[in-house]
């Protein structure tokens, strides 16, 4: 394939997905409101935070447990971002060095960005890659995250149109793809027990950070997939991190 070929297939591999990211940050304008934030809290978070997992804890917490799971909430979607800080490692190479850009590519490191760069055969496709779906989803996420809230605002209660079970459908949509292996399947199983066990017996939001907490005790080791194998570019990239360190 020529260079031109490659630029041209990395391009398009970042408009499709971030076209369709983007479509997503509508279900998360309208549950935010629904969860007890405002049209412009809502867009905030999803400007300043912009890692559509992280944010989707933090209002599924705060919707089961309103402003005293705060810090419950919090701390999950901390945990939950932590893995960005696996793929900053991954791409770093990618971006290249300049204070300023790595400042800006920081920001724009999520899950679909690394995969679309990951994926790509050449240094300057895996540029256009990231770039191109960073700023992608940047754009057409945020421009959505307004649109839902503002739908959600006008709606009301969005729990009448079955929109509050939205969060928790997007968790397993996120989870299912990934578990091809024994380890994910452990952490998630573990993760779910715990949580289960829990939630009768301890306060709102308590349960989802105690089982983020029992995932990262059981994924960190990986004791039950240290030679799996995925074909997800972001996880792949992951575990090359790991590997390499």
């Amino acid at each position: 394939m020529s260079a031109e070929a490659e630029r041209r297939a990395a391009w398009r591999a970042s408009l499709a997905v971030g076209l369709a990211v983007s479509a997503y940050g509508i279900s998360f304008g309208a549950l935010a409101v629904a969860s007890g934030l405002d049209i412009v809290q809502a867009c905030v978070l999803s400007l300043v935070m912009f890692s559509g997992g992280s944010q989707f804890a933090l209002i599924g917490v705060l919707a089961s447990g309103g402003v005293a799971a705060g810090p419950a909430a919090i701390a999950g979607a901390t945990l939950l971002g932590l893995r960005n800080g696996l793929y900053a490692i991954r791409v770093s190479p990618i971006v290249g060095p300049g204070w300023a850009k790595r400042l800006l590519a920081g920001h724009l490191t999520i899950d679909e960005s690394t995969a679309v760069a990951t994926a790509q055969p050449t240094l300057a496709s895996q540029r256009i890659g990231f770039w191109a779906t960073g700023a992608i989803i940047f754009v057409g996420w945020n421009l959505m995250t307004l649109v839902g809230a503002v739908l959600g605002d006008l709606l009301g209660d969005v729990r009448q149109f079955g929109l509050d079970a939205a969060a928790g459908a997007a968790f397993l949509g996120l989870v299912w793809p990934r578990l091809r292996a024994l380890q994910p399947v452990a952490v998630a199983v573990g993760a779910a027990v715990v949580a289960a066990v829990l939630l009768p017996v301890v306060p709102q939001g308590v349960p989802v950070l105690i089982a983020a907490l029992v995932a990262v005790a059981v994924g960190v080791p990986n004791l039950f997939g240290a030679r799996a194998t995925s074909t997800d570019p972001a996880e792949d990239a992951t575990t090359t991190t790991r590997e390499q360190r």
